[in-house]
């Protein structure tokens, strides 16, 4: 079975002014972008040598920068040079679970700072110790440590010693605690944080559970913790939801549920990126990556 796509709930399209039938990519909005949002996202998916124009197809209505939400609707992009789709990697994550080998360290940290899910703002109020339905999870993905070390990500955390001889990708910098919910949704680059329009949450699925224009809690920002989530992480984060889900017919949406008797494997081999999906969970599994 083909997995669920980005593309059939969307209610923006753009397309280019030399072939306005032929959308380059969409989205949904749920009521928080902006037109201002929706210039920056484009500067993300399209490549052009010359600044865009950008106007509603159906009223020729421009695009501004302003706070102002973008309307519904189908929308051109002009531009003096030619425009293209842009080829930047898009990196998927692994959605199955194990939880042998976790970084407890990482997990302990993350649970004593923010003691609730960040997005949604659901505290956790019971006894000690019971954290059941809160998941530290990691911005940038546990299982791709290798690309960790290869841009050197690590720059973007100050809270473990260059020296240590680890790769920080384990810091509390780099992730958050999130309902068990609002974590898969996270991996899937269904909803991100964008640290330059004051930490809003953009959902980019329809939004049946109301986050889309909250604000990230404030309990993993505060300025005098050292170990306060980075805004370069959740930047890199949101550019690749960018990605994901505006870029033409956006990225796949992968099975995360595999009770058992479910032929995980099967379902990888024959579905998109089996390759890198297979790889992918292997080094999950070496590594115990929730």
């Amino acid at each position: 079975m083909a997995p669920p796509n980005r593309l059939l709930d969307r209610n923006i399209r753009f397309s280019d002014k030399r072939n306005p039938d032929d959308f380059l990519g969409g989205l949904v909005q749920n009521g928080s972008v902006t037109e201002t949002n929706f210039l920056s996202m484009l500067n993300i998916v399209l490549v052009a040598s010359s600044p865009i124009r950008v106007y509603a197809k159906a009223t020729g209505a421009p695009v501004l920068q302003t706070d102002t939400p973008l309307q519904l609707g189908d929308y051109i992009v002009a531009c003096d040079d030619q425009i293209h789709v842009s080829n930047e990697p898009w990196l998927h994550r692994v959605i199955s679970h194990s939880v042998s080998g976790r970084e407890d360290g990482f997990r302990d940290g993350i649970r004593a700072r923010d003691r609730k899910c960040v997005i949604s703002g659901v505290v956790n109020t019971r006894s000690a110790g019971n954290w059941t339905s809160f998941e530290a999870a990691h911005i940038f993905p546990l299982e791709l440590e290798n690309l960790w070390i290869e841009f050197n990500y690590g720059r973007w955390v100050d809270d473990i010693d260059d020296d240590a001889g680890i790769s920080k990708i384990n810091s509390c910098q780099n992730g958050f605690l999130l309902q068990s919910t609002v974590h898969k949704a996270f991996d899937q680059y269904l909803l991100s944080v964008n640290p330059d329009d004051n930490y809003k949450i953009t959902v980019f699925d329809i939004d049946i559970f109301g986050f889309d224009g909250r604000v990230l809690d404030p309990a993993c920002l505060n300025p005098e913790d050292p170990h306060r989530v980075s805004d370069h992480l959740l930047r890199w984060h949101f550019r690749q939801s960018v990605l994901a889900n505006m870029r033409r017919a956006g990225e796949p949406i992968f099975e995360h549920d595999f009770p058992p008797g479910t032929d995980m494997m099967k379902e990888i081999r024959e579905g998109p990126y089996a390759q890198e999906r297979f790889e992918k969970e292997l080094a999950a599994r070496f590594k115990g990556v929730v």
